[in-house]
Order: structure tokens, then sequence, then C-alpha cells
């Protein structure tokens, strides 16, 4: 218990853990004050206006779906007259789309909480996760760099059960602060949707799906936390996870792209991880690949495969898993002087 609360001391007063907080907190504030004066509580009139266009778009699709349905059945010509009509008639059901037209989408100006809090929360999301990956090196990294690591060795002379401290103080710090960041993130723009826009519709759908997305975030900047932090281990130095995590994106995110492309290569967004990332945040992915279709006789060839969300865990969870084993078991032998 005594290591854990040196640990906590030690890392709450680093000064760049101490810099990041005041970037989140002024990154949260920049956008709030944003969306504050760029939003305004809509009059009768507008709300009016707006009832009306979304229920006229809604009748405009089940329109066009009721004359795709008679084109296809042979009641209509098959010109379709300079308006495009799918082959298949489900692609344009509104029954079957994700979401219908609402009046929040014809009122201009106005901050709608229903409608951005996902949005918003997938920014809040992605500072935590450049937030823990840093955090997590330059707080191993320096500590290996200036000999901390050595002098608190001599005090508790137990290299895994130091580390393990360490790794511990670190997931559970960025936890409770990504935790309370949440909280008065969404809290905020809750009232800004109350005092100067709309709150939407705020249902048991809407606040589960915001709960499942807010969850699948905070594991990944958990595992953001835990990569950052074995990288700068296996370096020992915070900049070698910073010129791994360059090295990657530029190497392997643009440059292997890039290559697969020219070879063409199927389904290349399975070996990227932004992609698993993307899946594992919405809960799946489906990609779009034309040289499924190569060489395929058939019309109605399926070009779209699917990333499931368990598959992409996986992925995240062996990456840094992998590189968190190997981190302790390098820690363990290495000479740290």
């Amino acid at each position: 218990m005594n290591l854990v609360r040196a640990e906590l001391e030690r890392l709450s007063a680093r000064r760049f853990v101490q810099l990041m907080v005041v970037l989140l907190v002024l990154a949260f504030a920049v956008t709030a004050a944003t969306t504050l004066a760029g939003s305004h509580k809509p009059s009768v009139s507008e709300l009016n206006s707006a009832r009306q266009q979304a229920t006229e778009a809604r009748q405009s699709m089940e329109a066009t779906f009721r004359e795709c349905l008679a084109r296809q059945g042979g009641a209509l010509p098959t010109e379709d007259g300079g308006m495009y009509l799918p082959a298949d008639c489900s692609e344009i059901d509104p029954v079957l789309q994700d979401r219908l037209p609402i009046a929040a989408d014809f009122l201009p100006g106005v901050f709608t909480f229903a409608e951005q809090a996902e949005p918003l929360l997938y920014f809040l999301i992605a500072f935590l996760v450049l937030f823990g990956f840093l955090v997590g090196a330059s707080y191993i990294g320096a500590d290996l760099t200036s000999g901390g690591v050595v002098n608190l060795l001599l005090w508790r002379p137990r290299r895994v059960t130091v580390l393990a401290a360490k790794l511990g103080t670190l997931l559970g710090t960025v936890l409770v602060l990504a935790l309370l960041a949440s909280v008065a993130y969404l809290a905020t723009f809750w009232v800004i949707g109350q005092a100067a826009g709309l709150p939407g519709r705020l249902d048991g759908d809407f606040w589960r799906s915001l709960g499942a997305v807010h969850g699948r975030g905070l594991v990944l900047v958990l595992l953001a936390s835990a990569l950052g932090f074995a990288i700068a281990t296996l370096g020992r130095h915070t900049s070698a996870a910073l010129g791994a995590f360059a090295a990657y994106a530029v190497v392997w995110e643009l440059g292997a792209r890039l290559v697969l492309e020219i070879v063409d290569a199927q389904k290349s967004d399975l070996f990227m991880l932004s992609s698993h990332i993307g899946a594992w945040l919405n809960g799946g992915a489906r990609f779009y690949d034309e040289r499924l279709c190569t060489g395929s006789a058939g019309r109605n060839c399926d070009a779209f495969y699917t990333i499931t969300w368990e598959a992409s865990l996986l992925v995240l969870l062996v990456l840094a898993g992998g590189l968190t084993a190997a981190a302790f078991a390098v820690f363990r032998r290495r000479d740290l002087i």
C-alpha cells in the first residue's frame, strides 16, 4: 500500500501530467464555449417549420421507396427519369434506415444534445487515448532515464512488484480521471442543450447507446495507457513510445496501406490497427472492397466485409497484453544502470 501511495504521489507531481490535465480542461472549455456561442434556443416558429420539413422529408423517402417497388414489379417503366433507384429497394426502405429525418436536422445553429452527444463523446475518447498513451510513456520513461527506478528498487528490491505498482497506479489514475472528465464533459453539454439548445429525445435507447460507446472508450483508453507504458519500458525512454507511434503511423498506416492498394490486396483494412480501433468503438465496422467482386459474373456480388468488435478487441488485447508482458520480462532481467 505504501508503494502504491508513493507512486500516486510521484505521478500526480509530474509536471507533464499536470500540463496534460490543464490541456484537457482547456480543450473541454474551448469546445463548450464554441458550442454555446454557436447555439440558441429555437423559437416556436422555428420548431414548427423544422417539424414540417422533417415530415416532408420522411414522406419523400416513403414515396421514393414505393416508386422503387413499383418499378421493380414492372408497374412503372424502368427508366428512372434522372432519379437513382437501387436494384435492391431495401436499401432505401425507411423502416430499415438507421435513423429518419427529425426536426433537429432542420434547425441550423441549434445544439441538440441527443444528436451531438455521441460525436462529442468520440472527441473526448480520442483526447483521453492520447492523454493515456503520453502519460503512460512519460511516467515510466522519465523514471528509467533519470535513475528514479534504481532509487526506488533500493527501497523495495522487487522489480516485478515495483513495475506492477507503477502500471496499476497509472491505469487506476487514468481510469478515475477519465470517469470524472466524462461526467463533467457530458453534464456540461447537457446543460447547454437545456439552456441554449434542445435536449432531444433522451430515452433508454439513447443512454444505452451512449453508455456502450463510453464503456468501450474507457477500455481503449486503458489499453493505450498500458501500450505507452510498455513501449517506453522496452525502449527505456519516453521518446521510444513516441517514435514507435510515429513510425507505425507513417510506415504502416500510410506506407503499407499504399503498397497493399498497389498490389490489389483484398481486405487490406483487416491489417490496419485503426480499422480495429474503429470497429471496437462502434461495435463493428463494415468496409467496401471492389476487389472482392473481381472476376465475378454475378451482378449481385457483395463487395462489403465486416470486422466484428470481438475480433477487434482480441487484436487490441493481444497487442497491448503482449507488449506489456514483454516489458515485464525485459525489466526483470535487464541492467538498469
